[in-house]
């Protein structure tokens, strides 16, 4: 059962019961561990986690899966024949958001590939096989799938590690591209070589699935570092710097998540880091309890409807996925 009570009397109304409902194995799987405080070991979480591998959006997502380990083109890591989200990183990176099991053979299989052949020659993962194209949002991304499917000890993960903390800080990088990072500081180029809101949110989630015992000195400079970006703004505003005007995707709460950030994912991956109680995440606390329904429920407003591997919601209908997301901060948020 939940031993922490106090946030749910901030919530218009009470979601657990609908999160943990059977016809949804995969956020049943998520509730009980996150929300119930069930080790992953309990008989219901395991039950919860083996009926999610069976069904959908996990089960489709593996289906599609090459026996070798890649998904639409074995030579492209990114926008294989222009389905992006359906390349060989990006179902990966769904995968470990859905909480798919580390130990299932498919998983290892497609963990296996994507770093024996999509890492480039300075160490970070991107959408070519060249330095020029690792941005920390999709370093960030694929630093945490990796780390959730048990491959942090890879030498080649940990080369990952590396990158995206002197990335962040600058120390030990020697050259910068300006067609992603262009700089430290989550400078981007795709950002006009601006600091980057979207890469600061997935850099700092990705190296926050480090243990703390794990974490070397470079990755606790980056995320000392991290953290400070994500708050020198409220993140509620979205107001980082930007090449143009501030994206709508800051304030549309969504599921799941690819190169775009939204607040919640701020105050997400700052949760991770112990720092949810911080009182500049007072506005994404407020932001994303605005967007709860009377019936405690959270709408996906993010839409990626036709472009994955399998539908998990219908976009601007209640989901269970957002309100997972929003509930697990929350109740870090307020305790």
């Amino acid at each position: 059962m939940i031993r922490t009570q106090a946030w749910r009397s901030a919530l218009r109304a009470d979601p657990l019961d609908w999160l943990l409902e059977p016809s949804h194995a995969a956020v049943r799987h998520l509730a009980l561990r996150d929300l119930c405080d069930e080790p992953e070991t309990a008989s219901a979480v395991r039950r919860a986690c083996a009926q999610a591998m069976r069904t959908r959006p996990i089960a489709p997502i593996l289906d599609a899966l090459s026996p070798e380990g890649w998904w639409l083109d074995g030579r492209v890591p990114y926008d294989a024949k222009g389905a992006k989200y359906r390349g060989w990183f990006w179902p990966l990176m769904f995968l470990e958001q859905m909480g798919a099991d580390p130990r299932d053979r498919r998983v290892r299989r497609a963990c296996r590939y994507a770093i024996d052949r999509g890492q480039a020659p300075g160490g970070g993962f991107g959408w070519s096989h060249a330095d020029s194209g690792v941005p920390h949002c999709l370093n960030g991304n694929m630093l945490r799938a990796f780390i959730w499917f048990g491959f942090l000890d890879d030498e080649r993960v940990r080369r990952a590690v590396a990158w995206e903390a002197s990335a962040i800080t600058g120390e030990g990088h020697e050259r910068w591209y300006p067609g992603a990072t262009s700089g430290p500081g989550f400078a981007c180029g795709i950002n006009g070589g601006l600091p980057c809101g979207w890469g600061a949110a997935k850099a700092v989630h990705g190296l926050a699935a480090i243990p703390p015992r794990r974490r070397t000195r470079a990755v606790r400079d980056g995320l000392a570092a991290g953290s400070e970006f994500l708050l020198s703004v409220d993140p509620a505003t979205g107001g980082y710097p930007a090449a143009s005007r501030i994206s709508a995707h800051w304030f549309r709460l969504g599921f799941p998540s690819g190169y775009v950030a939204d607040a919640l994912e701020v105050g997400q991956a700052l949760a991770d880091l112990g720092k949810a109680k911080d009182p500049r995440l007072a506005g994404v606390v407020d932001l994303v309890l605005g967007k709860q329904g009377a019936d405690g429920r959270w709408r996906n407003e993010r839409s990626y409807k036709g472009r994955l591997w399998t539908s998990v919601d219908t976009p601007g209908r209640q989901s269970k996925w957002v309100t997972l997301r929003a509930v697990r901060f929350l109740r870090a948020a307020l305790g």
